[in-house]
């Protein structure tokens, strides 16, 4: 019993880190269904959407006088909410642009498109370097999901509660929005059959910009939550591309739900073994890899292929 009670704050760690794992790699997915690019910055992204959220939250506006001043005489949950629409916005903006790069690179060698992410990655890396420096900082969180709260004998920590929730409904809305809309179907045809969806008269360069610019926006938001649990420093973005590769991989590519299943099972693998067994904690994702395609080798929920029996 006592086991049970110590292992349960590091399950639900898991599950919280899980669900941010799953919107990271959404994201991921989509532009790799859409446009077959691998996106190396999309770590990068996802750590510019955190740095910008810094910036939004603790703003130094005294050349703008009277109205920076009372921009930041807001209170820090205000200050947070416009960092979680302005943040994400802005990191689809630069998407816009690294997807109007790539352009040049559809139709050739996978390789190109590799290497342009892979430059992206490494200038936006740097730009924050020189933007925030090199030193770790801390993205302020809103009192109301400061320190922790108790739940029979456990203390827990209120943040990792708000990230779990934040993670579910984003990942509920990212579903709807896919399976619901008009939008999502045609973002679904494209990502089975672009030659047919540009037969049928849509704009395929738009849906492309549109998407990449979307999936960029979900990194930049899962590095708003995760920079207080993770910190911030401009090489975090590769603590974030790794997993997103690695769960896209195992759940089967352009699969959501197994980007999903994928993100929960990395999130308990590295939660869990980060608790009892620390150095095992980042090789625990590439044992469950190996596992999982060991047994099925298109992933748990990637589609068969004509090659297979």
């Amino acid at each position: 019993m006592d086991f049970l009670n110590g292992l349960l704050p590091h399950v639900l760690n898991g599950l919280a880190l899980g669900l941010l794992f799953a919107l990271i790699a959404l994201g991921f997915t989509l532009i790799v269904s859409v446009m077959e690019v691998i996106n190396l910055a999309h770590g990068s992204l996802f750590a510019l959407g955190a740095y910008i959220a810094l910036l939004v939250i603790s703003p130094d506006l005294s050349a703008l006088g009277p109205l920076g001043e009372a921009y930041a005489a807001l209170p820090l949950g205000a200050r947070y909410a416009v960092a979680l629409v302005v943040a994400p916005l802005a990191v689809a903006v630069v998407g816009f642009g690294l997807e109007v790069c790539l352009r040049r690179t559809y139709g050739k060698k996978k390789e190109y498109g590799l290497l342009l992410t892979f430059g992206a990655a490494l200038v936006i890396e740097e730009a924050i370097r020189l933007t925030w420096g090199p030193a770790e900082q801390v993205l302020p969180t809103p009192e109301a999901v400061t320190g922790a709260f108790l739940a029979g004998d456990m203390i827990y920590s209120k943040y990792r509660v708000f990230a779990a929730v934040f993670g579910l409904c984003a990942i509920g809305l990212v579903w709807l929005f896919l399976d619901k809309t008009p939008y999502g179907a045609i973002i679904k045809a494209g990502a089975h059959d672009s030659e047919m969806v540009r037969a049928l008269g849509i704009n395929l360069s738009r849906l492309q910009l549109l998407v990449f610019g979307f999936g960029a926006a979900l990194a930049g938001i899962a590095g708003i939550i995760l920079a207080p649990i993770w910190g911030l420093r401009p090489h975090v973005g590769v603590d974030a591309v790794i997993p997103a590769f690695l769960i896209i991989v195992l759940g089967g590519i352009g699969s959501f739900w197994g980007a999903v299943v994928g993100g929960l099972l990395v999130g308990l693998a590295v939660g869990i073994t980060g608790a009892y067994a620390t150095d095992w904690s980042i090789l625990s994702m590439y044992l469950l890899l190996i596992l999982v395609l060991s047994v099925r080798a298109r992933g748990l929920f990637g589609k068969k292929t004509v090659l297979e029996t």
